[in-house]
């Protein structure tokens, strides 16, 4: 009869602490919701454009692009290892669309006070280092980012120039795999951009951005 109870009793304990991993699994991805639908841009809005300082002491803004029919604009920065790894494919994506109307431009969203690294200076050299194609912009009083909704280093927003407005079209993370290159088997961004060239509907809209978080002036 003991072992009865203490079956029983050992039951309801694993079910309640299931339940109670639920509710907060519910609740984790309830505050993401809220959060996502609050702050930045969805699928389908008209991005904010912006004048922001290259790294050859430039002011730098979409409307500059007059031939462009999109833009691929990723926030990324120097220090995290994340936006390191995908340097080299971020060159890539630059290299291949610019041609094709979808030119690459990386906006650094940190504050170099909080983190020195991503420092104008700092970000003029890493330029020069890797060979960066496209402009490296710093966004100073950091409020683009906040704008676009920009939560990690990298993070990914695909623009389409529509009558006149960049619209929207894919938020997220580069591909599957930034660790590496060649084990990574989706590739969300060139997928976007292909689609959007060939007038096709982009499968998948959105992805989770992986990354570093932005670094804020406290």
């Amino acid at each position: 009869m003991r072992q009865l109870f203490l079956l029983a009793t050992a039951t309801l304990t694993m079910l309640a602490c299931q339940q109670k991993t639920e509710n907060e699994t519910i609740e984790l991805a309830s505050a993401e919701t809220v959060e996502t639908v609050l702050n930045g841009f969805k699928i389908g809005d008209e991005a904010t454009d912006f004048k922001l300082k290259n790294i050859d002491d430039k002011m730098v803004s979409l409307a500059d692009f007059n031939d462009a029919k999109g833009f691929i604009v990723i926030f990324t920065c120097n220090h995290c290892p994340y936006a390191k790894a995908y340097e080299d494919r971020i060159i890539a994506l630059d290299k291949k669309y610019k041609p094709l109307g979808y030119p690459v431009v990386a906006i650094n969203p940190n504050d170099p006070t909080v983190q020195p690294e991503d420092s104008m200076d700092e970000m003029k050299k890493r330029a020069t280092e890797k060979g960066f194609t496209f402009p490296y912009l710093l966004d100073e009083e950091q409020k683009i980012y906040p704008q676009y909704g920009a939560t990690k280093t990298p993070h990914v927003y695909l623009l389409n120039k529509e009558s006149g407005k960049n619209i929207v079209k894919y938020i997220g993370t580069i591909d599957n795999n930034y660790q590496d290159a060649s084990d990574a088997n989706e590739h969300y961004v060139q997928d976007a951009v292909e689609a959007l060239i060939a007038g096709k509907p982009i499968a998948k809209e959105t992805t989770v951005a992986i990354g570093c978080t932005i670094k804020v002036k406290k």
